[in-house]
């Protein structure tokens, strides 16, 4: 069951944990993987993101990993950013908040047919 104290999370502070929640990813690497997690439903600018970021180190739900070259792209250095346990917390805490709604609206019925096993 969730914390009563866990406040919600934001939509764009859950795509990134939930981005964050395998490994650790730089900037660009999460904006792509949250694309990708939402099958390009969420596209997340560097505004929001950065913005983002920072109140989430502030909170302390991920901290600034290291700053290395991404082999992947150019030879830039690139700050990557990790998931903490307060963060990990959170995370759970806000799918179990969303397990309990999914549960409410298949018990009147509110979901497809073919949603039940969400």
């Amino acid at each position: 069951m969730a914390n009563k104290k866990d406040k919600p999370l934001t939509p764009a502070v859950l795509h990134i944990l939930l981005a964050l929640s395998t490994r650790e990813r730089h900037g660009y690497g999460i904006m792509k993987q949250v694309a990708a997690d939402s099958q390009g439903k969420v596209n997340m600018g560097p505004g929001t993101l950065y913005g983002s970021l920072g109140r989430m180190i502030d909170a302390g739900l991920i901290r600034e990993s290291e700053k290395r070259v991404d082999p992947g792209m150019d030879d830039e250095r690139r700050v990557y950013y990790t998931l903490t346990g307060p963060g990990r917390n959170a995370l759970e805490a806000e799918l179990e908040r969303y397990r309990e709604v999914v549960a409410v609206a298949g018990s009147r019925t509110l979901l497809p047919e073919n949603a039940h096993g969400i």
